[in-house]
């Protein structure tokens, strides 16, 4: 299989999937104040109701509110927003590492026992990406993966021949030859989080001393995020790190 066969991802792909829907009761209502998104109204709304201080009369804005919220500490109500995202262009090893993040998050990742040959593509490595040697050695290490991966299913195939489920035989041949695959194969996956947890996630992952792939993705989820929601996510300042690679850290720390 030729160098050029191999399909390689130099960065992640974010995309939204579910956003919060806010439906306020006729019979309570707030008196809003300023633009908001309705995960933003969602928060706000919980947080008042903990104090029954829907008529706002501090006339803050949503945003002005939730920054109050943050500055004070008190996350909880930011765990009504809920945020769905689709995950694609990252390996199975950053994966491996994100889903260490459990709580408040909900996870369902490809399983490659389920994955053509014609659909598996390899994430490159950003330390890797833009020195040309390296790259060509990089992909040089790839590209008889596929190869071989596929002659081993071909024989696997045919010593479970007795299974008469062609499809259940295949799972077996597959569940095997998925061991030779690298940490670097590409692992979609769909994460629902809620902005609190979103938020420890990033603050974790965003850092100067995170893994780079992580860090690179925790890095495009924020941006994605804010532009949903910047009342929760506002705060956060991508920079330029020591190693000349985008990093970035929160204004208010384990809201």
């Amino acid at each position: 299989m030729s160098d050029s066969s191999v399909a390689v991802l130099r960065e992640p792909t974010v995309s939204v999937l579910a956003r919060p829907h806010f439906a306020e009761p006729a019979h309570l209502p707030v008196h809003w104040t300023g633009e908001a998104t309705d995960g933003e109204r969602l928060a706000e709304y919980a947080g008042r109701l903990c104090h029954m201080s829907q008529g706002n009369q501090a006339g803050r804005s949503t945003r002005e509110y939730l920054e109050n919220i943050k500055k004070q500490g008190h996350g909880s109500v930011l765990e009504h927003a809920t945020y769905s995202l689709l995950l694609e262009g990252v390996s199975r090893s950053l994966t491996h590492d994100l889903v260490r993040h459990r709580v408040g998050f909900a996870y369902s990742q490809v399983s490659s026992r389920y994955v053509d040959e014609d659909d598996i593509r390899f994430v490159m490595p950003p330390a890797v990406i833009g020195d040309e040697s390296l790259e060509a050695a990089w992909i040089a290490q790839m590209a008889p993966v596929l190869e071989n991966r596929a002659a081993l299913i071909d024989q696997l195939m045919a010593r479970y021949r007795w299974i008469d489920d062609k499809v259940q035989r295949r799972k077996v041949a597959r569940e095997a030859a998925q061991s030779m695959m690298p940490s670097s194969t590409e692992a979609r996956i769909v994460v629902t989080g809620n902005a609190r947890a979103w938020r420890t996630m990033l603050e974790l992952c965003a850092g100067e001393t995170t893994d780079l792939e992580l860090r690179r993705l925790a890095i495009a989820v924020l941006r994605v995020l804010q532009a949903e929601a910047p009342g929760f996510f506002g705060d956060f300042e991508v920079y330029q790190a020591g190693d000349r690679r985008e990093a970035a850290r929160a204004k208010y720390h384990k809201v």
